[in-house]
């Protein structure tokens, strides 16, 4: 079933919904965001999943900040899972917002979510947001969802900026466009090259976790300790990222 919503202030709001799942696009093919209709914290997308990779290494913090909503999977599993941990969600588009309010179960009343109708760039130069996040979850994606809209180095150390002293940025990137190693550059130089790259997921997705802060080694037992525990508790694939990121680097640690 596909029925179309929105107006002229923002993207062409296209809905979907196959076998229990509502998908949102912004007025093409391409999936901006899903949602399980009867589980709605459960995150549905492979990359979605990934995203949240940060949780191998660190603790939740006491703050995150979400660069672009789609269709809220991210801002849900947090504010749901995460019961210390406020959510800032920023988002260019109220017609987006409106969607995601009225047919993704964006849970707008709880008193732990700030949404911000915003450019994501614009918002980091604000006063207040250096050194305030211990996350940022970066999913900036144009309406082909082909490429992130945002990802120079001028941006990418804006999100740098935004991190607290030990905190880690966390972006999707499309392995197969164009500009996917453009990205990389980019965010190697932003980050000092202190990244690791996940497995690509079904679509193509390449997750990045872009480290602030002191170097960081943990023994690759310890990190299959930690996706186990998210594995049985989320249903993350968090055993095939940590072999993943182990077939790539090799040694008895994870070094970055």
């Amino acid at each position: 079933m596909k029925s179309r919503h929105g107006s002229d202030d923002g993207p062409p709001i296209t809905l979907s919904e196959q076998d229990g799942v509502r998908y949102l696009h912004f007025g093409s093919e391409w999936v901006q965001g899903a949602m399980k209709i009867r589980q709605p914290d459960r995150i549905v997308l492979d990359y979605v999943r990934q995203m949240m990779g940060w949780m191998l290494f660190l603790q939740a913090p006491r703050e995150i900040l979400q660069l672009g909503l789609g269709a809220g999977a991210l801002t849900r599993f947090c504010l749901k899972h995460l019961a210390d941990t406020r959510v800032t969600t920023v988002e260019l588009s109220a017609q987006v917002i409106r969607a995601a309010e009225r047919w993704f179960a964006l849970p707008t009343t709880d008193p732990r979510l700030t949404l911000v109708t915003a450019d994501a760039h614009d918002f980091l130069m604000r006063a207040g947001v250096a050194g305030r996040f211990g996350i940022v979850q970066v999913d900036l994606y144009d309406l082909h969802a082909r490429g992130p809209v945002l990802d120079s180095v001028r941006f990418y150390r804006a999100c740098r900026r935004a991190l607290t002293d030990t905190g880690l940025c966390v972006v999707n990137l499309f392995g197969e466009h164009a500009s996917f190693e453009r990205n990389l550059r980019n965010l190697d130089q932003a980050f000092g090259g202190r990244l690791l790259l996940l497995p690509p997921g079904a679509a193509g997705n390449r997750v990045v976790l872009a480290f602030q802060g002191p170097p960081l080694r943990v023994a690759w037992e310890r990190l299959a300790q930690r996706a186990d525990l998210l594995d049985r508790r989320f249903g993350f694939e968090a055993p095939d990222w940590v072999q993943g990121l182990r077939a790539q680097h090799g040694g008895s640690a994870c070094t970055v």
